[in-house]
């Protein structure tokens, strides 16, 4: 049975906004809770704006800060090594 919707299958982000006092630290593991509990179908990127555009009209909370960090994409550093990778440093 699902407790949430199917943006927030275990109602995770949801009953972040009702913790009084809730930490930007406490909003990132909860996120990570939440995209670790993703049915392997669904979409990140894509669920992300959803739960922005649904949760949006909030006043600025912890979890809103962190589901738009979500949608930075980090780029992983090129590693260079050898003769070519010491010459760059």
């Amino acid at each position: 049975m699902m407790k949430g919707d199917h943006n927030d299958p275990k109602a995770l982000i949801r009953e972040s906004f009702n913790i009084e006092g809730i930490t930007i630290e406490e909003c990132r593991s909860i996120f990570l809770d939440w995209a670790l509990s993703l049915p392997n179908e669904a979409d990140a990127w894509k669920t992300i704006p959803l739960l922005l555009e649904q949760y949006g009209d909030k006043q600025e909370h912890p979890m809103l800060v962190t589901l738009r960090e979500g949608l930075i994409k980090t780029v992983s550093p090129i590693r260079r090594g050898g003769r070519k990778g010491r010459l760059t440093n």
